[in-house]
């Protein structure tokens, strides 16, 4: 075969081949962690440009993609479907393989990326248990109850439940309200995907999932899988496809030669600044209980962008579901600070962006997110734990000498007085109308308007579009496409990414000492929780956490 009107012959096709048995991982580059996830499991940007290059590749003539577990959240895997639809669009087919919707993760968040493909093949031996979505909240008011524990805790306002956990030993009405509407739309989702991509009728797709979990056999004769067949097999018939001799390329090969072809001198730039986790004072780190964004890791990162006349733009990834009030604002101001500054700043949310996530985002000049993104949780929650008793109970004992009406204040070892709760509560309504001045600035909002999707409320990205709350629907390549067009530049405008904040040779080879605050977290993490239940907490935004066993929706308290 020939390249037309030439005498040289065209070099063999190629077939992508994207390993998606592993979830992908959403974190910042350069960072160490990052590099140890990355040689274990693909990251999300790299998967995302990666497509979108080969869909431009004349060379790449098709997409065999495994996807027995793509992602551990409905965002990502929005974000690599689309990728993929986009593939599609280039006239390019993709043909999804799995041993089994059932063994390796989320059944139904792998099965709703399937559906994007042309085609399905599945194991013989493996089944389709997409038996629809369940959201499971534990409750543990009745363990602190055994262990002689009082928690004393206090939100603003009733959908703010992330107390409730603790003191609760079953929803609350504005609580199972809240759940409700996020498991009912979820659900529709599901079923829209599943009937768009499969053609079936959204009835016929309902009653399949009631019927699940589907033999191998089933779920062909249901029309939820094209082909019976082992890898082996699937493999042969994508190439006898493409034809002409076509080869395999490993997704590590073609992104390491996409990434030379992408780097182009001169290209405008726009910065890519990652804020993943619990959101404290400090800088970005790693915990116990997972990563953390530190305040001043995200304020350095657009300190350094302002100063960089090369930046046209800035993409703020946000992932977190909230954390402490005062680093939450500072990030707030950094945000506020750049657009003062003349430098546009867009939001793309991932997983989670709920609470503190949301006031770091609240200042964007536009925000971003997946439809199943959880957002909003517009709210504040504050207190402690009471432990006199559990101490008595194991024999501690405790003496103290004060100076002060409210030095103990926080102390496990007695109640907050009448007086006391009066500060509580007054610091709780002080910081709820702060948040709420954010929101209701950042997002053109009335002060009413802002409160009626509040009150701690936990939003999907789908549905906080409708309550301005959030601008559009997209990922990664919509936020770099409105950052380019908030700049000035043309819609089709290729920009030279730039990620934020610079490190240096140690950090980035992960040998920087950890300061003092960062060694006295480790070790209250390897002490357990008994920081936590020793001293209250500042008041914090923090999103509730619920699990799922057929997706885990979201992290917090």
């Amino acid at each position: 075969m020939r390249v037309p009107g030439s005498d040289r012959p065209l070099r063999r096709p190629r077939v992508l081949v994207l390993d998606l048995s592993r979830p992908v991982v959403d974190t910042p580059e350069g960072h160490p962690l990052a590099r140890m996830l990355a040689a274990r499991r693909p990251g999300l940007r790299d998967t995302l440009e990666v497509l979108e290059e080969a869909a431009r590749d004349p060379r790449i003539r098709a997409v065999l993609a495994r996807v027995d577990a793509p992602a551990r959240s409905w965002a990502h895997a929005e974000e690599l479907r689309r990728a993929i639809e986009a593939f599609r669009d280039s006239g390019k087919p993709a043909i999804a393989h799995a041993q089994s919707f059932s063994e390796a993760g989320d059944a139904a968040l792998a099965y709703h990326l399937a559906t994007a493909f042309d085609e399905i093949h599945l194991q013989p031996t493996g089944e389709v248990g997409v038996t629809g979505v369940a959201l499971v909240q534990p409750f543990f008011a009745g363990l602190l109850d055994k262990l002689d524990v009082t928690p004393q805790l206090d939100h603003r306002h009733e959908y703010k439940a992330a107390k409730n956990v603790v003191t609760e030993r079953k929803f609350t009405n504005a609580h199972r309200e809240n759940v409700e509407q996020l498991a009912a739309s979820r659900y529709q989702q599901l079923i829209e995907a599943v009937a768009t991509g499969r053609r079936l009728d959204r009835g016929r797709v309902e009653e399949l999932i009631d019927r699940a979990p589907l033999a191998a056999a089933e779920a062909l004769a249901g029309g939820l899988v094209d082909r019976l067949a082992y890898r082996d097999q699937t493999v042969a018939s994508v190439e006898e496809q493409v034809g002409d001799g076509a080869r395999l390329v490993t997704f590590e090969r073609y992104r390491a030669r996409a990434r030379r072809r992408r780097w182009r001198p001169g290209r405008p730039t726009v910065a890519l600044i990652h804020g993943h986790g619990t959101i404290l004072v400090g800088r970005d780190r790693r915990s116990i209980a997972g990563p953390v964004m530190g305040a001043d890791s995200v304020v350095t990162a657009f300190q350094q962008a302002r100063s960089d006349e090369r930046v046209r733009a800035i993409v703020f990834r946000v992932d977190s579901p909230g954390g402490s009030v005062v680093a939450s604002d500072a990030v707030w101001r950094a945000v506020a600070h750049t657009r003062e500054a003349g430098t546009p700043v867009v939001v793309s949310m991932g997983a989670v962006a709920g609470s503190g996530g949301y006031w770091v985002s609240a200042g964007a000049d536009r925000i971003i997110a997946s439809a199943g993104t959880l957002t909003g949780s517009i709210g504040v929650v504050y207190g402690k734990f009471v432990t006199r008793g559990l101490r008595a109970r194991l024999g501690i004992s405790t003496d103290e000498i004060h100076y002060g009406a409210n030095a103990l204040m926080l102390s496990n070892d007695q109640p907050f007085t009448d007086e006391q709760w009066d500060h509580v509560g007054a610091s709780l309504d002080r910081i709820y109308e702060q948040f709420l001045d954010r929101v209701s600035i950042g997002r053109g909002l009335t002060r009413e308007q802002a409160h009626a999707v509040a009150r701690g409320r936990v939003w999907l990205g789908a549905d906080a579009v409708g309550h301005r709350l959030v601008d559009a629907i997209g990922g990664y390549r919509e936020a770099f496409v409105a950052a380019a067009r908030l700049a000035g530049l043309a819609p089709d405008t290729r920009v030279k990414v730039r990620a934020l904040p610079r490190m240096s040779l140690a950090e980035r080879l992960g040998l920087r000492a950890p300061d003092a605050e960062e060694a006295r977290g480790l070790l209250g993490q390897l002490a357990g929780s008994v920081e936590a239940l020793t001293r209250g907490a500042g008041p914090e935004a923090r999103m509730p956490d619920w699990a799922d066993p057929a997706s885990r929706i979201g992290r917090g308290a």
